[in-house]
């Protein structure tokens, strides 16, 4: 029976983390895999540390605890090395994302080696204000022009990966924070990995860490960063 390992990046989320952790019970207990869940509580002020420990069972759900806040990238990167899965996925922890579009993800993932979830494809559904969806579309756009990507989502928090390919990528991505997803995802690409994209049923959670105008700028930033670095590598061949 093929194992997949359930990441859930857990920075302050006192209030979520045991709804997230019932909810990818309830999901996979219904599917053909056999499971463990890895919360990656990243040096949490709230609590969230302690209701991690609570729920950890030692065998199936398991705390990842770090003291300092590694940022969500490093965080992943992390729980994907411990991890026991054939096949690594991750979800946020406020359940944006319809939970029934998980078995999916994993099945593809094992298909295809990366499978990710989309707000942006055609049959997606998706609820959020104009104030980030409009950010997004124009991120992503950027994306496929600068970086090459044929990805429509890059961010989307809520995707799978054969552990193999996932952990011969992480060498190459610079970033710990929120662009990592998208250098992940381009730097598969570059690599010839191929990615499937799953239409998702979306909607925003109550609450949301992201600050758009803070966030849109630190993640141009990075863009023009790896867009460079790009131009770069191009130009020494």
């Amino acid at each position: 029976m093929v194992k997949v390992s359930i990441v859930l990046p857990a920075y302050n989320e006192a209030r979520n983390l045991e709804k997230a952790v019932k909810a990818v019970i309830d999901t996979m207990e219904k599917t053909k895999y056999d499971y463990e869940i890895i919360i990656a509580e990243d040096g949490s002020t709230d609590g969230t540390d302690v209701i991690a420990s609570k729920l950890s069972d030692g065998k199936k759900i398991l705390h990842l605890h770090s003291k300092d806040r590694l940022g969500r990238g490093r965080a992943l990167e992390r729980a994907f090395r411990f991890a026991k899965g054939e096949v690594v996925a991750f979800l946020d922890v406020d359940l944006s994302t319809d939970m029934s579009h998980l078995p999916e993800l994993i099945d593809k993932a094992l298909e295809y080696g990366i499978a990710i979830g989309s707000r942006l494809r055609k049959d997606s559904v998706t609820e959020r204000p104009a104030k980030r969806d409009i950010p997004s579309k124009v991120y992503n756009f950027l994306v496929r022009l600068l970086l090459k990507s044929k990805v429509s989502d890059h961010q989307c928090g809520f995707k799978a990966f054969k552990k193999d390919i996932i952990l011969s990528i992480i060498p190459s991505v610079k970033d710990n924070h929120w662009f990592w997803d998208t250098e992940v995802l381009v730097i598969a690409q570059k690599k010839g990995f191929r990615i499937y994209e799953i239409p998702v049923k979306w909607k925003q959670g109550e609450e949301t860490r992201v600050n758009v105008l803070k966030d849109s700028i630190y993640m141009f930033k990075c863009l023009i960063k790896m867009w460079l670095r790009c131009l770069r590598n191009e130009g020494d061949r």
